[in-house]
C-alpha cells in the first residue's frame, strides 16, 4: 500500500510565511513594487476624485449661475438698430433669480488707434475696446487692481471713463490711477478711474478699454449688427429658468430676435474632462503594478535557484510536486497582498496630506480602498505562477546532489 502525503493549508501557510521572514530584507523589496503600484493606484483615483468635487462645486457656482443673451436680429435689419432697447437691462433685472445684467459689445470704431496720455504706445494692436454696461461689468465679477469702477452716475451723464484690463493697462503702460491718466481712441480722451486684475466672466475684458454704454453710443453710434450681447448673472439654480423666460421678457414681439445660451451640465463636462486624467494615471498605477509582479517573479526565481538543495530534500522526504509549486505561489501572494495593504495605506494618507494642502474635502470611494489590497494578492499570485512551477519541477535527485 503506498502512503501518499499530505499538507493543510494551515501548515502551507506557515511554511510559505517562514520562508518569507528568513530573508525579511529581500521579502521587504521585493513587495515594494507592489506597494508603489497599489499606492499610485489609490492616491491617483482618490486626488482625482477630490479634485472632482472640488470642480463641481466651483464650476456651478460660475457656469451654472451665468446665462448669454445674442442679438441675432431679423437678416433685413439696420445696422443702427439694435435689438437690445434703452430698458433691457431694467426688464431682465425684474425676472426672478438675477443678479446682474447688463449688455455689452466691441465698439464700432474702424481700426481703433489706442494710447496713452503721453504719446503713442507700440504693441496695443491686439488691445479691445468694449462698449460694457455697469451691469455687464458687475457680473463679471472683478477684482480691482486699483481704483473704482464706473457705475450708473456715469452712464446716465454719458462721462468720458474708462476701465482697463490688467494687460491693456500694462500694454499702455498706465501704472498708477493718482494723476488722473487717460487713453486715448481715434483722439478720444477717456479718464482711467480703474484698473481690473482678475474677472470670473467674459475673459477678454482683461485685454480691454471698457467705458460705459452712453458714452459709446454718443462717440460711435449703435453695435453693427448682430454684435450686441447680454451677460447675466443669477442665483445658484435659477439660471434654467431665467434662460427660457428672458427673450420674451426683452421682446415681447420678437423673442426670435435673441439666441439664449444657457449653462451646460457641469456634471458631463466633470466625467469628461476626469474621466481623461483618470485613464491616463490609473495607466500609470498599472504599469507600476506591472513592474512590481515582474520583481516579485524575478526575486521568486532567485530564491528558488537558492533553496533547491531545500526543495530536493522536501521532495524526497515525500512532498509532492504541488506541495512545492503551492507554497511558493502562496508566499508570492503573501507578499502581494502584504504590498497591496501598505500601498493602500499609503495611498490613502497622500490622499488626506494633499487634501490638507489645498484645504478640500477628501473625498475616497470605499470601491478604491477595499480591493485594492486584493489587486496586490491577485498581482503577486499571477507573479508566482511561473517561478512556483519551475520549483514544481526540480528533480530530487539533481537538488540532493548540489546539496552533497
Amino acid at each position: 500500500m503506498t502512503l501518499r502525503s499530505r499538507i493543510s493549508w494551515r501548515d502551507l501557510g506557515a511554511e510559505a510565511l517562514a520562508g518569507l521572514l528568513q530573508r525579511p530584507g529581500r521579502s521587504a523589496l521585493t513587495a515594494l513594487g507592489t506597494v508603489l503600484g497599489v499606492s499610485a493606484f489609490v492616491a491617483v483615483l482618490g486626488i482625482t476624485g477630490t479634485a472632482g468635487n472640488q470642480i463641481d462645486e466651483r464650476f456651478t457656482a460660475l457656469a451654472a449661475t451665468q446665462v448669454v443673451v445674442e442679438d441675432v436680429g431679423p437678416p433685413d435689419m439696420p445696422a443702427s438698430e439694435g435689438s437690445f432697447g434703452p430698458d433691457s437691462s431694467a426688464r431682465v433685472q425684474a425676472l426672478n433669480g438675477v443678479v446682474h445684467a447688463g449688455v455689452w459689445w466691441p465698439v464700432p470704431a474702424k481700426k481703433p488707434s489706442i494710447s496713452a496720455a503721453y504719446g503713442v504706445v507700440t504693441g496695443t494692436e491686439d488691445l479691445r475696446f468694449l462698449a460694457v454696461e455697469d451691469g455687464a461689468l458687475s457680473a463679471t465679477h472683478p477684482k480691482l487692481q486699483q481704483g473704482r469702477l464706473y457705475d450708473r452716475f456715469h452712464s446716465e451723464r454719458g462721462e468720458r471713463v474708462a476701465v482697463l484690463g490688467a494687460v491693456a493697462a500694462s500694454r499702455l503702460g498706465v501704472t498708477r490711477l493718482d494723476g488722473q491718466p487717460a487713453v486715448f481712441v481715434d483722439e478720444r480722451p477717456y479718464t482711467v478711474i480703474g484698473i481690473v486684475s482678475e474677472v470670473d466672466r467674459l475673459p477678454e475684458a482683461l485685454f480691454s478699454v471698457m467705458i460705459p454704454l452712453s458714452t459709446a453710443e454718443s462717440d460711435y453710434g449703435m453695435p453693427e449688427q448682430a454684435a450686441a450681447k447680454m451677460l447675466i448673472e443669477t442665483r445658484l439654480g435659477a439660471a434654467t429658468v431665467v434662460a427660457e423666460q428672458v427673450a420674451v421678457a426683452l421682446r415681447p414681439e420678437a423673442p426670435e430676435r435673441f439666441r439664449v445660451i444657457s449653462p451646460v451640465s457641469p456634471r458631463s463636462l466633470h466625467d469628461s474632462v476626469l474621466g481623461d486624467v483618470n485613464l491616463l494615471f490609473v495607466l500609470l498605477a498599472t504599469i507600476s503594478l506591472v513592474i512590481g509582479a515582474f520583481g516579485i517573479a524575478n526575486t521568486t526565481l532567485v530564491g528558488i535557484l537558492e533553496r533547491t538543495s531545500e526543495i530536493g530534500l522536501r521532495r524526497s522526504l515525500g512532498a509532492r510536486r504541488w506541495h512545492i509549486g503551492a507554497q511558493f505561489i502562496m508566499e508570492s501572494t503573501i507578499l502581494g497582498l502584504l504590498g497591496g495593504l501598505v500601498g493602500t495605506s499609503l495611498g490613502v494618507i497622500t490622499v488626506v496630506i494633499v487634501s490638507l494642502a489645498q484645504q478640500w474635502t477628501a473625498v475616497i470611494a470605499p470601491w478604491i480602498i477595499f480591493p485594492a489590497p486584493l489587486v496586490g494578492a491577485a498581482a503577486g499570485l499571477v507573479a508566482g505562477i511561473y517561478p512556483a512551477w519551475r520549483a514544481a519541477a526540480t528533480e530530487p535527485v539533481e537538488a540532493l546532489r548540489r546539496l552533497g
